[in-house]
This record gives C-alpha cells, structure tokens and sequence, in this order.
C-alpha cells in the first residue's frame, strides 16, 4: 500500500494517497513512513496544520527523514510559523549538512525573517553545491525582502 501511495503522490492524486494510506491498519516497521507520506498527501491538498500533525510524528519516527524534515518545514511557512520552519531545516541541515535544497529553503525562509546574513551565508552555500539554484533566486519571492540590498545583488548577479 506506501508504494501505491507514493504512485498516487507522484501522479499529484493526493486524495488517492491519503485513502490508500487510510486503509492500511498496521503499518509496522513503516509507520514512520507511512506518517510522512500522510502528511505530504495532506500538504497536497493544502491542509497544512493536519499535515504539520502527521510530519512531526513521521520525523519522531525516523529523524534521518529529511524529506519529512523538508515537508515539515514547508507546512510550517504556510501556517506562518516562520520560526518553526527554520528549526525543522535547521534538524533537516544537521541531517546532511551538504544538501542544497535545504541550504537554499534556509535562506529562503531567514530572508522572510529579515536575517540577511544568515540567508546569504546559507544561499552563497545552496548554490556552491549546486549552481542551478542561482537560476531560481530572479522569481523566488521568498528573497524579495533582499532584492535591493546590494550583498544580495553580488552574491546572485542577476538582475533582480
């Protein structure tokens, strides 16, 4: 049923998911995945607070889960819980300190925090690790609060 499920997240069916993963009574060995892919049929369907309930149990489960980590943090912007989408990256960052998609959503969500430094020092790094994050900075809202500084500006070198 957790690949059927998955199969449903990738088609983007979450309600499909989420009535596959209902279905399934004893999850055993993988409860802590089939609460992940819970919460991502729930953030699916924009329901973030459910989906922040069954992440923070799936990430309890399997702390090592960074795409939860991930999740978690993206549900927790959506509910303006700035704070707490920072801390969940920041475990996600203890995880595996060298992935870029959480260098780059940490300086995402430090802009929105108004915490230069910390979203530059964590975008400079995002786009060492991989140079294709420099391409999405020129539409990521999220850096609208560092589009005129000019730190920003050189660290990007786009036109902004």
């Amino acid at each position: 049923m957790l690949r059927e499920a998955e199969g449903y997240l990738e088609l983007s069916l979450p309600s499909r998911a989420l009535e596959t993963l209902q279905r399934m009574h004893e999850p055993g060995t993988f409860k802590g995945h089939r609460l992940y892919l819970v919460g991502e049929a729930l953030r699916g369907l924009s329901r973030h607070q459910e989906a922040i309930d069954s992440l923070t149990e799936a990430v309890d489960l399997a702390p090592s889960n960074i795409q939860a980590w991930l999740a978690l943090g993206w549900c927790y912007k959506r509910t303006g819980r700035l704070d707490q989408a920072v801390e969940a990256l920041e475990h996600a960052h203890e995880v595996d300190p060298d992935d870029a998609l959480i260098h780059y959503n940490l300086a995402c969500y430090y802009s929105l925090q108004g915490s230069k430094q910390q979203a530059l020092e964590f975008l400079s790094r995002a786009m060492a690790i991989n140079p294709d994050f420099r391409d999405m900075v020129g539409d990521e809202r999220d850096f609208d609060p560092l589009r005129s500084d000019p730190d920003f500006r050189a660290l990007t070198s786009v036109i902004v």
